[in-house]
């Protein structure tokens, strides 16, 4: 058994990783690159295997950084089963149809106004090409292992981030090869606590705030402090948000902000269609969260949802204090860039984070202070008030990380850092060092290691 790194190397996305078992190739996960041009343009790169030899694809969960090349790898060529857990496979049926719409969009949008230096300007793929790509998703429980031949199996269990996050889980001729994917927090305000693991020969794991500890803050005091400030000068809040997972999480704090009366009544927008499908699916599974069937209904009943794009517009024209979450959660794309470009120039508005930005986004930019952003060719100024918040990540801390690794009782041969910024997984990797002795590295984009 071998690994080689293909995504999440020293950054946050593109999630690949590529296990060999003799002559059998399982890609785990199989994201996007997002933020910086350097790793944007390895989207569109060859692959550094060919997709045909792929002879499955597991996926830790459903974001578009660790499922949003899967329609690429189907067009050309591969063929496969890709397991996942039956949540993640419903998600995946909203965000890759989605992701392949907002391509062509874009493009169509690069194309009439000449922003393009390719003519024309193509998507990287189509909404067709990830229609394509659902029939071979294929959903197992948690912690069932399922045989990949004779010497192997791979099985999921929930790690908490997001509804049907896993971790992944192989054995193969006795060795154990784990992998974390995003590591969900153990006092999460919705999911539940990421399942307790005791023993790998080798583990993969992230380090998204491997040198961050979150703030001891309740996000409920930090977020009324915020939109009621914001609504007493006649703001608006614009809160760009990840449909799947941030979201819902928002949903539920306005939903107890506006119960108990701690912020000023004003109408709630999701702007999002994917946001929309994906908060009828917390619904429906409501038991991989700590909210019952009939408080999910009333989270989801509690906005006012926005279809189409001439209801988008239409918000933005409303002069009276409002709220509106939309998509995407780091500025990429979406609809939340029509708000960012009405209402960043507005000192009155609060343009809110709730999420990890990663390096060379629109929303790095904006929390490290820049004065303007590029929006559709336009430069925009920014004069609004921008906030993070502080303890609303669906990440574990470093401490938390540490707290999840002290149940092992066999601890790993080797620990690969991986899903952080560059600073961030040197910091981990000197924190597991110190505190528990283990041998861990960083390893590069395209290293490969001999596990067996």
């Amino acid at each position: 058994m071998k690994i080689t790194f293909l995504g999440a190397t020293n950054t946050v996305t593109g999630s690949k990783f590529l296990v060999t078992l003799g002559t059998k190739n399982i890609l785990i996960d199989c994201g996007l690159f997002q933020g910086l041009k350097e790793l944007r343009l390895r989207n569109w790169a060859k692959f550094p295997i060919d997709p045909k030899k792929i002879d499955a694809v597991v996926l830790t969960h459903a974001h578009i950084d660790h499922t949003g090349y899967l329609p690429v790898l189907v067009k050309n060529g591969f063929k496969g089963k890709v397991y996942c857990s039956d949540a993640t496979k419903d998600l995946c049926a909203v965000l890759l149809p989605d992701s392949g719409y907002l391509q062509e969009e874009e493009a169509k949008f690069l194309n009439k106004h000449g922003y393009s230096k390719h003519k024309p300007a193509l998507p990287l793929y189509t909404q067709q090409d990830a229609f394509d790509t659902l029939p071979l998703l294929h959903a197992i429980p948690f912690r069932k292992e399922v045989k990949i031949d004779e010497e192997t199996t791979i099985s999921l269990m929930p790690a908490g981030h997001i509804l049907g996050a896993t971790f992944v889980q192989f054995k193969n001729y006795g060795t154990t090869l784990l992998f974390s994917g995003d590591l969900g927090r153990p006092q999460d305000i919705i999911m539940h606590k990421p399942a307790i693991m005791q023993a790998a020969d080798f583990l993969v794991l992230e380090s998204t705030y491997g040198n961050r500890l979150h703030k001891k803050i309740n996000p409920l005091d930090e977020l009324a402090e915020i939109i009621t400030r914001t609504i007493n000068r006649d703001g608006t809040v614009v809160i760009p948000a990840f449909a799947v997972g941030r979201a819902q999480h928002l949903l539920y704090l306005m939903y107890l902000l506006k119960r108990d009366k701690r912020i000023p009544d004003v109408p709630v927008y999701l702007d999002s269609p994917m946001a929309r499908s994906a908060t009828q699916l917390f619904v429906k599974y409501h038991e991989l969260h700590r909210l019952d069937a009939a408080l999910s209904k009333e989270v989801c009943e509690l906005p006012i949802y926005v279809n189409s794009k001439e209801e988008s517009q239409a918000i933005d024209a409303i002069k009276t204090p409002k709220i509106i979450i939309s998509a995407s959660g780091m500025l990429e794309g979406g609809r939340v860039l029509h708000h960012i470009k009405i209402f960043a120039p507005d000192e009155k508005s609060t343009i809110i984070f709730a999420g990890y930005q990663a390096a060379g986004t629109r929303g790095a930019d904006l929390i490290n202070g820049k004065a303007s952003i590029k929006v559709f060719g336009e430069t925009v100024p920014v004069r609004a008030e921008v906030k993070v918040l502080s303890n609303m990540s669906a990440h574990a801390d470093y401490e938390e990380i540490l707290d999840w690794l002290s149940h092992f009782n066999h601890h790993p041969q080797k620990v690969f850092i991986t899903h952080g910024e560059p600073e961030a997984a040197s910091a981990l990797k000197e924190k597991i060092e110190d505190k528990y002795g283990w041998k861990c590295m960083v390893p590069e984009y395209m290293y490969t290691e001999q596990l067996n």
